[in-house]
């Protein structure tokens, strides 16, 4: 029952007093000593004084630990203001006072705000960071973006705006060489394109062996820029224009063989038409062939196998084409009155064929220039043949005039008689400018074989030999009509004295017949009788006849002309004017 009422305080409010006053029942009950009481009071005393004892070091260390939270917050605070490159911060009262626990209230947002303004200003400087090593990684061709987050850090200790514009400042160079250097793949693409192009080739197979991003199925921002992938990219330009180049050399070339074979062979407008595309670049630069396949394989391939067909048949035509030429070449000097062999010119050409060993085009372009030659030599012939044309047109008119003279009933009131009396009349005009006209032409000729150091020949003939056989026969004329002059003088004499003998007169006896000059005619001199002078000079250079058809029959050697100037001895008396002047000798 004590028990329970020592008990019963326990159960209200509890103090050391009362504890104690209960301690003091309890003993006074027990009768315990007052030396235990005392021994018992110390005891007490000394727990109560270790319980103290740990309260305090309780209460010293955790002032020591709110201190140095203070101290490593103030630390921790300078850091951020010195890492995000902040002088002074607003939310930091300068000058803190109160406990330890207000000083750490008062600095407790301002950290809190800084280490929210750190994150965000690490987050910009690892995004400026990540895309310069991305932009670098892309230049330097080794761009891994699975390490790109692993391998990056971000420097703490200098997070100050000043350092992220740095960063920033980089970051635009080289966006702005990753610009420069796109744009530079774009262009180099764009010419591959363009070439591959006109050579036929297949772009696609082309640019993605220089790098698989440089199809045109990828982003443009996700091509390479790398060195390699600009220096693989030029050298592949380069490739392709040194291809560009020798190919349209090529082209050109077999261009030239067509047109030089098509002009050999005379091809047709039509046929040349279908290789308009090959000769269409014939005389373009490099840079002028931009027509898409112009310089494909297939088609440099074409002209080849073209040409190749036209070589093959250039040899079946080239005597065909040559005698062709060697016709041109005889007409131009039938026309200038040359003389040529014909036959032997042909053999010529049939044996260089044959032998092989002149090229068919060298043999054209030299039978070309004899053309050219021949040209030019008739060019320079022309004067005196036209003065020639003119004094045998003269002398057919001389000799018509004789055969005129001579006709007893010229005057006769006959059909025509009128037409031959003007024809007469312009004759006689005619054949006074002879001599005039020869002397003109010996002139010239001379002159001609100084400049030219050789003789001037008329179908084969000397033609100062012409005119001096011609000069020589008009004077044995005007000799022989003067003869014929005296003799019928002296004849009228006669019969004018027989007339006074014996009263009569007798008929007049027919004159003895005269030699008759004719200027060189077609037909080969009056009553077609050839001079003998000129037939003996015939005789020692060759000779030549007119066929049925009127062309000429050439032997192997120069032959004399079919133009030359006769005499006939059987003719009758020359009834020409006797006024005519004798001309000189050249």
């Amino acid at each position: 029952m004590a028990v329970t009422d020592a008990q019963n305080p326990l159960l209200g409010e509890t103090t050391c007093g009362s504890l104690l006053q209960k301690l003091q029942e309890i003993w006074d009950e027990v009768g315990e000593s007052d030396e235990e009481r005392d021994k018992m009071l110390l005891q007490i005393d000394q727990e109560c004084l270790d319980v103290y004892k740990r309260k305090v070091m309780h209460a010293a260390k955790s002032r020591a630990q709110l201190l140095k939270a203070l101290s490593d917050a103030k630390l921790e605070l300078s850091n951020l203001l010195s890492a995000l490159g902040e002088k002074s911060y607003v939310a930091i009262p300068e000058n803190t006072s109160g406990t330890i626990k207000e000083q750490l209230e008062a600095i407790a947002p301002a950290l809190e705000q800084l280490w929210e303004q750190k994150e965000e200003r690490v987050k910009e400087f690892f995004d400026v960071q990540s895309q310069i090593k991305k932009i670098c990684g892309e230049i330097a061709g080794n761009l891994n973006l699975s390490d790109l987050a692993g391998t990056l850090a971000v420097d703490e200790t200098d997070l100050s705006l000043k350092k992220l514009d740095e960063y920033h400042s980089q970051l635009l160079e080289l966006q702005k060489e990753k610009s420069e250097r796109l744009q530079k793949v774009l262009e180099f693409v764009s010419s591959v394109h363009d070439l591959c192009a006109v050579l036929g080739m297949d772009f696609f197979s082309t640019v993605t062996e220089v790098h698989p991003s440089l199809n045109d199925s990828t982003g443009v921002h996700s091509k390479s820029i790398s060195n390699d992938t600009l220096s693989m990219l030029a050298k592949t330009v380069l490739a392709l224009k040194e291809d560009k180049k020798q190919r349209l050399q090529k082209l050109q070339e077999l261009a030239t063989q067509l047109i030089d074979l098509w002009n050999l062979m005379d091809t047709s407008e039509e046929e040349r038409g279908l290789f308009d595309h090959v000769t269409c670049n014939i005389s373009s630069s490099v840079d002028e062939v931009t027509v898409p396949g112009a310089l494909a394989l297939d088609l440099i391939e074409q002209a080849e196998v073209e040409v190749e067909r036209l070589d093959q048949l250039k040899a079946s035509r080239m005597k065909e084409i040559a005698f062709k030429k060697q016709a041109e070449l005889e007409e131009i000097f039938s026309r200038a009155h040359i003389e040529v062999n014909p036959e032997a010119a042909q053999e010529k050409i049939l044996a260089l064929i044959d032998s092989g060993n002149v090229e068919p085009a060298q043999l054209l372009a030299d039978m070309d220039n004899q053309i050219a030659n021949a040209k030019e030599e008739a060019l320079s012939r022309k004067e005196i043949l036209d003065k020639v044309e003119k004094w045998m047109s003269a002398c057919e008119e001389e000799s018509w005039l004789e055969d005129y003279n001579r006709d007893d009933n010229r005057y006769n009131a006959s059909r025509g008689a009128h037409l031959n009396l003007k024809r007469a009349e312009k004759a006689r005009i005619l054949v006074n400018k002879i001599p005039a006209l020869v002397d003109t032409l010996v002139s010239k000729t001379r002159l001609w074989e100084e400049d030219h150091d050789i003789s001037f020949t008329y179908d084969g003939v000397p033609l100062l030999a012409m005119l001096d056989e011609y000069a020589m026969l008009r004077h044995e004329r005007e000799e022989e009509k003067r003869r014929v002059k005296d003799q019928k003088k002296f004849s009228e004499q006669q019969n004018t004295e027989q007339e006074a003998v014996f009263g009569s007169r007798p008929s007049p006896a027919r004159s003895v017949g005269t030699k008759k000059v004719v200027g060189p005619r077609a037909n080969g001199g009056a009553n077609g009788a050839p001079n003998r002078r000129l037939s003996l000079n015939a005789h020692q250079n060759g000779s030549r006849s007119i066929t049925k058809d009127g062309k000429r029959d050439n032997t192997t050697r120069p032959v004399a002309p079919l133009n030359f100037v006769a005499i006939s001895k059987e003719d009758d008396a020359s009834h020409v004017s006797g006024t005519d002047p004798l001309p000189a000798s050249p």
